[in-house]
């Protein structure tokens, strides 16, 4: 009786681990397939260009951009990254704090303006930069990449402008399920 026990054992074991080894097996196609599509690829390139684009325009507002501007009389003579103001002065902070990490160093509380002024250069920098690659595109190849849209007159959604049907409530754009239309012929 207890080897029909450690033979069914057994078997359950076995079917177990190709039970396992068939359901890892199909995950993984089901990964490569997924690699495999373009979409994903084209997504992988362009998130692998944006980053190393982010980079180049970081650059520019940090070290060629807000140079100049903290040079303006009243920035004193720090980088703008540099600005702060103590909110809580620390053990050692009669003297004053010649710069952030200084004043982090003596644990008081800072507010750091100058890096979120340098974060909202950086962002409006890059937004122009893209907007500007965007209108040449668009100058270059007679496409542009900038849709324009319009509001649906029935489900108030964004569309394009080129659309003659609604992708959210599919009604006609021009406005031909307003008219009355009969099937019968008229006299």
């Amino acid at each position: 009786m207890s080897d029909d026990r450690e033979n069914g054992q057994q078997s359950r074991l076995l079917n177990g681990t190709h039970t396992v080894i068939r359901r890892v097996h199909s995950a993984w196609s089901n990964f490569i397939d997924f690699l495999g599509r373009d979409n994903v690829l084209e997504v992988a390139v362009g998130l692998m260009i944006a980053s190393s684009f982010t980079a180049v325009v970081n650059s520019l507002v940090s070290d060629v951009l807000l140079p100049p501007i903290s040079l303006l009389p009243f920035m004193s003579h720090r980088n703008l990254p540099e600005k702060f103001w103590v909110l809580r002065k620390g053990p050692h902070g009669d003297e004053g704090y010649n710069t952030l990490n200084q004043a982090a160093e003596d644990g008081a509380v800072t507010m750091a303006y100058g890096v979120f002024l340098d974060k909202i250069f950086t962002f409006l920098s890059l937004g122009i930069v893209l907007y500007a690659i965007a209108q040449i595109y668009g100058v270059l190849s007679k496409d542009s990449i900038i849709k324009n849209t319009v509001k649906c007159p029935y489900c108030r959604k964004s569309i394009s402008e080129k659309a003659q049907r609604c992708v959210n409530c599919t009604s006609w754009v021009d406005g031909r399920e307003d008219r009355e239309t009969t099937a019968l012929a008229t006299q």
